[in-house]
């Protein structure tokens, strides 16, 4: 098996809901950051990229017909470079990278682009087609931004819960109570703001649209502020907008490669992918679906939790966050998300796992090296994990 690389890591600022990136479509989102890669690899002809994996979670709207694919020709890329697309919901940035990974490992390719693109805006509104010709009745419209729709009525109801809802119940079961999840949220937004403050993303993000800054990241959160905001998913409930991360706009991804791929890009490793796994769970536990993940990846690396320098966990919510780490008592939770989280920074579900990768991937590489592990909760029940070994500057 071949060794594989990160080579490049880049993401477009992280928009707001209905902000700055919703005129954006998501293969133009996508196409952005595969053209930012091929301009920052010194020595790359674009026709040595072998295929392109993008993972998108939605697929109803703008992003149909191969978002991967729309990329590498919006791109400007050579017509030759094929792509494809990948969805596991929220993790399917992330399992682009496997995918990308596993096809450099067995030798199916030596240089490719992994990704993830989603645009929550711009996300459309469906209907189910009628059974007949000329139905008449009232029609229900779906929005396809998040969460279940037209649920296979087999589905047992409490799988099918709202993600909210699945927070809240984790958020009793592991006994997080509202002020223990507002002071994750608030941690992450001051730890996002002071990364921007430091230039940590300076070399990761690629502007656009004169966007040039995460726009959710809330430098004056407070507790008190936060401690104002009513919940959302239960009367009485924990889980509020403020301590769950927010629905967003982006892109992200990442030049993998082995030896001869990085030789011909003219790029040096940021970091090595050494392991990865995933694991599934009940549906309406879906925030502890890294827990197993991370444990298989680990055991993959042959490594334990006290091997790891950075941990990146993307937050799709504060109690789900929590969860996890009450589940990981060995790994020390001051080294997790060290630059703010999608608390903070935004989720955009197809791009995430790409984002906390790349993330990943230049923090080791600004340390001189170490092994980080990436994760990731899926709805639906699952979770993804990979372990990295940066390499120095």
């Amino acid at each position: 098996m071949n060794d594989v690389y990160v080579l490049d890591a880049v993401r477009t600022p992280i928009g707001r809901y209905g902000g700055a990136l919703a005129g954006v479509r998501p293969d133009d989102l996508a196409a952005h950051v595969v053209r930012a890669l091929a301009d920052r690899a010194p020595d790359l002809d674009p026709a040595a990229v072998e295929d392109v994996f993008f993972g998108a979670a939605n697929g109803a709207g703008e992003d149909n017909r191969d978002v991967a694919r729309m990329a590498v020709l919006l791109a400007g890329l050579p017509v030759t470079v094929p792509g494809t697309t990948l969805n596991r919901l929220c993790g399917s940035g992330l399992e682009a990278a496997i995918a990308a990974s596993r096809a450099v490992a067995v030798g199916d390719a030596s240089l490719v682009i992994a990704g993830g693109s989603e645009s929550m805006s711009r996300a459309p509104w469906v209907m189910p087609k009628p059974a007949r010709g000329f139905d008449r009745g009232e029609r229900t419209l779906h929005d396809t931004a998040l969460g279940w729709r037209m649920v296979n009525p087999r589905m047992p109801a409490e799988w099918t819960v709202a993600l909210g809802e699945g927070a809240e119940i984790l958020a009793d079961r592991y006994a997080l109570g509202r002020e223990v999840q507002d002071r994750f949220a608030l941690r992450s937004h001051r730890r996002a703001a002071a990364a921007w403050e430091r230039g940590v993303f300076d070399r990761e993000v690629v502007p656009l649209d004169a966007l040039g800054h995460d726009e959710s990241v809330r430098a004056d959160s407070t507790e008190e502020s936060l401690s104002r905001l009513k919940p959302v998913f239960r009367p009485g409930g924990t889980v509020t907008a403020g301590n769950a991360s927010p629905l967003n706009d982006g892109a992200a991804a990442l030049l993998v490669g082995d030896e001869a791929g990085a030789a011909r890009s003219g790029r040096a490793p940021l970091a090595r992918i050494v392991s990865r796994a995933v694991a599934g769970v009940e549906p309406h536990l879906f925030g502890v679906g890294p827990v197993d993940a991370a444990r298989t990846a680990l055991k993959r690396a042959g490594i334990g939790w006290s091997d790891l320098s950075v941990v990146e966990l993307n937050e799709a919510f504060a109690a789900q966050s929590l969860a996890c780490l009450a589940e990981w008592p060995d790994l020390d939770p001051e080294i997790v998300n060290v630059n703010g989280g999608a608390i903070a920074l935004g989720h955009p579900l197809g791009s995430s796992g790409a984002r906390i990768l790349g993330t990943l991937a230049h923090e080791l590489h600004r340390r001189g090296g170490g092994y980080g592990l990436a994760a990731i909760c899926i709805g639906v029940g699952q979770g993804l994990a990979v372990v990295l070994e940066g390499t120095g500057p």
